[in-house]
């Protein structure tokens, strides 16, 4: 195997852009070329953006990928390209096999990657595995495809596969292969990054094969891709990584200095041919021969992010992506003087800049001195604006037309929620005059058991920490103020008892656990989908299980009500959250 020059396209395309796309991936082409690349490799459908969900349902929507992808190819000269789109194949027949939901004449679509090459669509590879479970539903729009062709390319035999159809592996189709490109479009959580790269490593050494991965970046409504593509040596052993959260071009010299683990057992390419009925295609290419001019290049390893770090990147990239994907500059937030809408500032200061970040404060007669305080403090540290409208005189004015209906009631959380309501009012009347986007500031904990105000706290676009348990807001807040030359976010909000403070000396715990409890129970019961009996077993007080679980069983139908937010646990309030409202079962 001779020098092969490699190029990771990790790029940050948008669903539904077509064209957008397509001048993106000509781009990076262009400075591949320019690099004396032999093979560039984008993500997982990189032309139509992932995940494009029901637009794939639309004729027109195929028919503008297929041309965008032959024009890439017409781009694709002096190199080969590895290419993500989606691949329309004959009138769809019927049968156990069909997609969800498929109409009598729709084709059938395949998730797709191109080789591109001399100006030309050589073939395709389809994705073998496809992802039905959390926020992915690919059996309702693809099928599973069959071909794995492997190509030569200056005497390397090179083999494609599609997403996490390398986490399962079928050894057979791409055994000759000296380098598998597995193109991806992998949304981040916690801790998969570390796993994805264990897997590769894995599978490099099994196949005896580099393993070249290209992950997509960019957020893209609730998902959040972190790019981090990796390749993998034949040994396991990371020779090079692109940065996170970050659009970059990986570029790396592939050869064969190294030992090559022994390929003697295995089966020639003919033989493979035959025993899977032709379904491994042998594909030549040829390519402009750059080793006479061009110098090597060190493999580039950049460092992988701690496992905050990686949290807090992913929130701000979701931000950003956000709001600049559907044309916001600029964003306003409800201050109230406590830790998670001081966390939501900061992290939207840093995704779309101070300047174009509004905190609206609204003190109620509950508000205390302490809070307005710190409201005015944060704004300061953080550079951001802050206007103040108190809320009394309209809660007064609420009290007073509701007094008849409600006389020879106490006070209750009626009363509690009017103030809620009456600031998330405010915020939308912001919005609507200065086209603001209102960022929602509840956490995972508050969603989970539904202490949160429908139509109040819960009114905004976008719910930026709605994945976030309320333990790691504050280990988010911490690590946002050793990011910085002096602390954000003042200590006096990080060390105050969280409060809602819509009534006299109200604290959290008054209504809820500890969070130091709630949390792992929320953990369980939620993202591991374990029982009563399990969660107690953990060491927890059945009594206080029983209650959670059922504040999260009867809280479905606020969720449901609530904007979408950044998705960076195993399972999120979102996509990959699907409990009917109206359900009579009960886990206890």
């Amino acid at each position: 195997m001779r020098a092969l020059r490699v190029a990771l396209a990790q790029i940050n395309p948008l669903v539904g852009d077509i064209e957008g796309n397509l001048r993106l991936i000509r781009s990076v082409l262009n400075q591949a070329r320019q690099v004396h690349a032999d093979l560039v490799v984008f993500p997982e459908l990189a032309v139509t953006g992932y995940p494009p969900q029901d637009l794939l349902l639309k004729p027109r929507f195929i028919g503008e990928n297929k041309r965008a992808l032959d024009e890439a190819a017409k781009s694709c000269v002096g190199l080969v390209a590895v290419v993500g789109y989606v691949e329309q194949g004959p009138l769809l027949n019927r049968s156990a096999g069909s997609p969800l939901g498929a109409a009598p004449d729709r084709y059938e679509l395949y998730n797709a990657a191109a080789v591109l090459a001399d100006g030309r669509h050589v073939c395709s590879s389809y994705k073998l595995v496809l992802q039905d479970n959390g926020a992915y539903n690919e059996g309702r729009y693809f099928l599973p495809g069959q071909t794995s062709p492997l190509f030569d390319l200056h005497g390397t035999a090179v083999g494609v596969a599609i997403g996490e159809g390398i986490w399962s592996w079928e050894r057979s189709r791409l055994a000759q292969a000296e380098v598998i490109v597995n193109i991806s479009a992998s949304p981040f959580c916690t801790g998969k990054r570390r796993l994805r790269e264990q897997t590769l490593a894995a599978r490099a050494r099994e196949n005896g094969a580099f393993v070249a991965f290209v992950n997509l970046v960019g957020g893209q409504d609730e998902l959040v891709f972190d790019g981090t593509s990796v390749i993998v040596d034949r040994n396991g052993i990371v020779v090079a990584r692109a940065r996170a959260f970050e659009e970059d071009l990986l570029v790396v010299d592939l050869h064969s200095e190294e030992k090559a683990p022994d390929r003697s057992t295995r089966r020639r390419a003919g033989e493979l041919l035959e025993e899977n009925d032709g379904m491994v295609e042998q594909v030549a290419l040829k390519a402009p021969d750059f080793a006479a001019v061009r110098s090597p290049i060190v493999p580039r390893v950049e460092p992988e992010p701690g496992d905050l770090e990686e949290v807090y990147r992913a929130l701000v990239l979701g931000v950003k992506d956000y709001a600049g994907k559907n044309h916001f500059t600029d964003v306003v937030i409800g201050l109230s003087g406590g830790i998670d809408s001081a966390l939501t500032a900061a992290i939207a200061v840093d995704a779309v800049g101070s300047e174009h970040v509004v905190g609206i404060c609204m003190p109620s007669p509950y508000t205390s001195r302490e809070s307005i305080e710190d409201v005015a403090d944060l704004s300061h540290r953080l550079a951001v604006e802050c206007v103040t409208i108190p809320i009394t005189p309209l809660f007064e004015a609420y009290r007073c037309s509701l007094a008849q209906v409600f006389r020879e009631t106490p006070m209750d959380q009626a009363e509690e929620n009017l103030q809620a309501r009456i600031r998330g009012t405010i915020l939308m009347a912001f919005s609507n005059k200065f086209g603001h986007l209102v960022l929602t500031t509840g956490n995972k904990s508050e969603m989970g058991v539904g202490y949160a105000t429908l139509y109040g706290d819960m009114a905004g676009g976008f719910a930026v920490i709605k994945d976030v348990p309320k333990t790691m807001v504050y280990e988010l807040a911490r690590l946002r103020n050793r990011m910085a030359d002096a602390p954000v976010i003042p200590q006096r909000i990080l060390d105050r008892p969280p409060s809602a403070e819509l009534k006299p000396n109200q604290k959290d715990e008054d209504s809820l656990p500890p969070y130091s409890i709630l949390d792992p129970i929320l953990r369980a019961y939620v993202e591991e989908d374990r029982s009563i009996e399990d969660i107690v077993a953990l060491g927890f007080d059945r009594e206080t299980v029983v209650r959670v679980a059922g504040l999260v069983d009867r809280s479905e139908y606020k969720r449901r009500q609530a904007p979408i937010g950044v998705k960076i646990t195993p399972r999120g309030f979102g996509g990959e959250w699907r409990m009917p409202i109206t359900n009579g079962h009960r886990h206890f």
